[in-house]
């Protein structure tokens, strides 16, 4: 891969790699986004949210950070609305740019804490994917900031995910997080890949019991068989006590 594109922004150095097949998005040297030339994510974790939100029928979605926006743009193919905050105004640039976030996608450039606090629209999920170097921002990991999440969630068919990168298996940080959820939430539901390394697990919460394991609803150009293993490892448990 070679690089297209390079910027400095006061919330880090983005670069922007590409192939014949693959473009890819890093902010300080760490892996943002990847998809091919049309926008569909090479990341499994972003695949199964994307299925769960098809499962939940959710026609309106709220993101709170962008990267790539490689999920806004899986959603608008299925017809869903997306609304993106994000802190840093250069990734919608490239994410339009580069990886065909749709027009009609809607971007407000900001911190997701304040943007809820200021709404009065009404979301079917919010998707939680934001990081401040290697960590989730505080302020978005509080009791407090799950209740208002929940607040701006659709009564009960309102859902709540949240990507949670973790080490390995003595990781704790996916437990830590269900148990701060759990205090917004009755229902928490944990999908993980035991035994892999520097893996994406979701935390979901809200109206998430009957989802099923995803699966490859909209298949790249390049990277199907990883995929499939990929979404293939990943288990359901139930969040901590």
């Amino acid at each position: 891969m070679h690089p297209v594109a390079q910027h400095r922004t006061r919330h880090g150095e983005i670069v922007v790699l590409m192939s014949r097949s693959v473009v890819a998005y890093w902010q300080d040297e760490r892996h943002q986004s990847e998809a091919d030339h049309r926008g569909i994510s090479l990341a499994a974790y972003i695949h199964a949210i994307h299925g769960f939100l098809l499962q939940a029928e959710s026609r309106r979605v709220l993101m709170i950070g962008c990267g790539g926006g490689t999920l806004a743009t899986m959603l608008r193919a299925a017809g869903v609305k997306v609304t993106i905050v994000e802190i840093n105004a250069r990734s919608f640039e490239i994410s339009r740019k580069y990886f065909h976030l749709p027009r009609d996608v809607e971007c407000h450039v900001g911190d997701g804490r304040t943007f809820l606090r200021a709404t009065k629209q009404k979301f079917d999920a919010v998707v939680l994917d934001a990081y401040d170097g290697n960590h989730i921002p505080k302020q978005l990991m509080t009791p407090a900031f799950f209740k208002l999440v929940r607040a701006r969630l659709n009564g009960r068919r309102g859902c709540f995910f949240v990507n949670v990168v973790m080490r390995n298996d003595r990781d704790s940080h996916l437990n830590r997080i269900a148990r701060v959820m759990k205090k917004a939430w009755p229902e928490v539901r944990l999908l993980d890949a035991p035994g892999t390394v520097d893996r994406n697990a979701v935390a979901m919460a809200g109206a998430v019991k009957r989802f099923t394991l995803p699966r490859l609803v909209m298949t790249p150009k390049s990277g199907r068989r990883l995929l499939r293993r990929e979404l293939k490892a990943y288990r359901f448990r139930d969040g901590p006590a």
